[in-house]
């Protein structure tokens, strides 16, 4: 397993990306491979967020540090533990008609965090429909590999149930195109 990336000190980007177009990002996993598109229409600063992250190579050798079984499995901590980030926070509010369903990928964020804030912590959605509240920004929503990220999701986890995943999921290389 690779060490912990350790604390980062990024600048939080200022690019805008093209709503017309459509950028897909590919996660690379010792699991398999799943992707996903961002949805830059709903919301333009997270999904710049993670475009210039993964442009940087941010993710590459980061873990699924959390795995919630028939929930979600969560991962872009550079810190490996659920408790780094970026350097940066954006705050993007996600509306409040968004859900939380199989295959939707949102940022992570604390309690104490305002509604929308996001770093490099994601999660992308296991179970039918989990009843999260609309705190959380949207990222965008899983085109292709869902059997990966259900194979991840599937996996045990230390504490059973809620935890660190066995064998432990990492990041080998995510990548972004545009079309």
């Amino acid at each position: 397993m690779p060490a912990p990336k350790g604390p980062q000190h990024l600048s939080a980007p200022k690019i805008k990306l093209d709503p017309s177009r459509t950028y897909t990002v590919t996660v690379a996993t010792n699991c398999g491979t799943f992707a996903f598109t961002l949805d830059v229409k709903h919301s333009p600063k997270t999904s710049a967020s993670i475009y210039s992250l993964v442009k940087r190579g941010f993710f590459d050798g980061l873990t699924f540090h959390r795995v919630a079984a028939g929930f979600v499995i969560q991962g872009g901590d550079p810190l490996g533990n659920g408790s780094g980030g970026p350097g940066y926070t954006v705050v993007e509010a996600p509306p409040p008609s968004a859900q939380y369903v199989r295959g939707v990928v949102a940022m992570a964020k604390t309690q104490t965090d305002p509604s929308g804030a996001s770093g490099s912590q994601f999660f992308v959605v296991t179970g039918a429909n989990v009843g999260l509240p609309p705190q959380y920004a949207v990222a965008g929503k899983v085109a292709s590999g869902i059997a990966v990220v259900e194979k991840i999701g599937g996996l045990p986890t230390n504490p059973p149930g809620d935890g660190a995943p066995t064998p432990p999921v990492v990041m080998s290389k995510v990548t972004v195109s545009t079309s």
